[in-house]
């Protein structure tokens, strides 16, 4: 199953319940990582200023990849109506 996710926030939820699902503490993640336990805290509550190369480590810890692709129509029918 893809999952999408179009801000911080959505990424940082992604990557909470992939870390949970494999049974993996915040801590432990950040072992995998080399990244603190902090770090992972930030980036799973969203923090915009997260860099590109420690969401792919934590990625790839949890054995997921970035993706790119177009924005589905829903999207864009969703922002023109200002919803």
């Amino acid at each position: 199953m893809i999952d999408l996710a179009r801000s911080p926030k959505q990424i940082g939820n992604l990557i909470r319940r992939a870390r949970k699902k494999r049974a993996l503490s915040q801590q432990a993640l950040g072992k995998k990582t080399g990244l603190r336990q902090e770090t992972i805290s930030l980036v799973e509550n969203g923090n915009p200023s997260a860099k590109i190369e420690t969401l792919l480590s934590i990625l790839a810890a949890l054995d997921l990849e970035f993706q790119i692709a177009p924005r589905s129509k829903g999207w864009a029918a969703e922002t023109e109506s200002g919803s």
